[in-house]
């Protein structure tokens, strides 16, 4: 239970990420971290943002969440995506943001941060090293804390 005597809600992960094979390798360690919270999978920028903002069941109305970025989408990029997220006035605004992407260019990295990302995760090539990479995420996102929603 909440302290507003609600009993607590799984924080859901909303991962939005284009490239099926990264998906499944993100979502499968990510269980094999122990973390059970639903994940919702969503493959273009369009489909994630009515999801966030709109559905009864998302984070704008119903809360907690994390979302899981990656910024090449095929139809818009993450940092648009990321940028709606912060600027919304509902408690969206608090769920921490994972930015999971190819990019490491530095410039990229900082803007991300400025427009309020908490954690910018570059995915490594080698894919051991992206699932080793992925289960430590998992382990973080085991004892993170994300806002309730009043």
């Amino acid at each position: 239970m909440n302290a507003h005597g609600q009993p607590h809600r799984p924080v859901g992960i909303v991962m939005i990420e284009d490239d099926e094979g990264h998906a499944r390798l993100i979502e499968k360690n990510i269980r094999r971290a122990g973390i059970n919270n639903p994940i919702r999978h969503f493959t273009d920028g369009g489909t994630a943002l009515r999801h966030l903002f709109e559905d009864d069941d998302g984070p704008a109305k119903n809360g907690p969440a994390l979302v899981l970025l990656d910024l090449n989408l095929p139809d818009m990029s993450g940092t648009d995506i990321l940028t709606r997220i912060k600027a919304d006035d509902s408690p969206l605004r608090r769920a921490p943001v994972v930015v999971l992407t190819t990019t490491d260019d530095k410039v990229e990295i900082q803007r991300c941060y400025d427009l309020g990302c908490n954690v910018y995760i570059t995915k490594p090539v080698n894919y051991e090293s992206f699932a080793q990479a992925i289960r430590q995420l998992g382990l973080f996102l085991s004892v993170i804390q994300v806002p309730e929603v009043e």
